[in-house]
């Protein structure tokens, strides 16, 4: 985005076989968007990989969970005053390539964030599991329900956002598949959210550690944080608080 400070927010945890080629094809995208690598305190050469890259990198002192590192980024994004962050996942799944469709909502104004969606019109190249697919169509209908938007995707963690959101995030994040809270949260705040449609790739290394038994838990966890997030009164500190 002409004129805009931007970064990329990469939280990562064991992720040494795939951190590099995310930094770099984020550089490469544009080399002109600072990254940032949360490393979420893994047990192999994350950090080190992801620094050689050409990476900041923020070391957590122990594994916090997805949705502590995301929250870390967007802290260190906001103390230093980016206009956008944008949002990549450390496994190699989101294409930098696909920014310019997250950025151009911004870029006109129409957007404070917008998430990419895999299964927008026109995109259909995403198979996840059964059991995962059920689960993202349940909080998808779930959250429009509860929201009044129409939403498709909220488990993406494929996401751009303004300084608006950048804040919003960096002193309210969930903590434990934040994903679908999140988007809960940005609607809640009245935050304009616009979905658009993106390809994911498929896993190159690793294996998700989201089982259909996990699915099941987090199915029924979440979607009782879903109805206690919508009951809180203020979901961040009153303006003027400290982040």
């Amino acid at each position: 985005m002409t004129g805009k400070r931007t970064v990329a927010v990469v939280p990562a945890f064991d992720e040494e076989a795939a951190i590099g080629a995310v930094v770099r094809e984020i550089v490469e995208f544009d080399p002109a968007i600072d990254v940032v690598v949360v490393d979420d305190g893994s047990s192999d050469g994350t950090a080190d990989a992801a620094a050689r890259a050409g990476a900041t990198v923020v070391r957590l002192p122990f594994n916090l969970g997805i949705g502590a590192a995301v929250q870390t980024g967007f802290r260190w994004a906001l103390e230093r005053e980016y206009d956008v962050a944008v949002r990549l996942d450390g496994d190699g799944q989101h294409d930098a390539a696909e920014l310019p469709k997250l950025l151009a909502p911004l870029e006109s104004g129409e957007a404070d964030v917008v998430t990419g969606s895999r299964f927008r019109e026109g995109e259909d190249g995403y198979r996840p599991p059964l059991h995962r697919r059920l689960g993202i169509t349940w909080f998808a209908r779930l959250v429009s329900l509860l929201s009044g938007q129409r939403v498709t995707d909220t488990t993406s963690g494929f996401q751009a956002m303004n300084g608006k959101g950048i804040e919003l995030f960096a002193r309210d994040y969930p903590s434990d598949y934040p994903e679908v809270e999140a988007t809960v949260l940005v609607l809640k705040h009245r935050l304009r959210l616009v979905e658009v449609p993106v390809t994911m790739r498929e896993r190159e290394h690793g294996s998700s550690s989201i089982t259909f038994l996990r699915s099941v838990y987090y199915a029924f966890k979440v979607t009782l944080a879903l109805f206690v997030a919508m009951g809180r009164r203020y979901a961040v500190p009153s303006e003027g608080a400290q982040p």
